[in-house]
């Protein structure tokens, strides 16, 4: 069994919740483990927050879209915006101590196992994906196959 959804959000900050919770949500549903989970909707949150920061020029209303796939033992979520893109020569690098921003594409590395950043060929803007391994409760009711 697999379990797919897909959200299309407004470039607001309260934007940024709801998809955490719906992961959440789908994640306690479905059985995974609570700390893989947790893993995943802060990822989630670190790349809705730069979608929501960086992903539009033309203001909330440009939207961007978070879709998660969870099928086997492996999750996938992309979040996709209408941004200027990101620069692919551009090398993601920590931030510096004293940095206020800067730290979620390296947030987003360390939590899921494949990240790809990027954008849809032809199309303006940015796609972050990334995939996690699921680890899944004692009796849940989408083990692993």
């Amino acid at each position: 069994m697999s379990i797919w959804w897909s959200l299309h959000l407004r470039r607001e900050a309260a934007s940024v919740p709801l998809a955490r919770r719906l992961l959440l949500g789908t994640m306690e549903t479905a059985g995974v483990d609570p700390e893989v989970s947790y893993d995943l909707a802060v990822a989630l949150g670190e790349a809705c927050a730069n979608a929501v920061e960086h992903g539009g020029v033309g203001g909330a209303s440009s939207g961007y879209r978070v879709t998660a796939y969870v099928d086997g033992e492996k999750c996938r979520i992309e979040v996709t915006d209408s941004g200027p893109g990101f620069a692919r020569t551009r090398e993601i690098r920590p931030a510096r101590p004293d940095a206020e921003h800067g730290r979620g594409l390296c947030l987003i590395r360390e939590l899921a196992d494949h990240v790809h950043i990027g954008s849809k060929p032809g199309r303006r803007g940015t796609v972050v994906s990334f995939d996690k391994i699921l680890k899944w409760r004692d009796g849940s009711p989408l083990p692993a196959v």
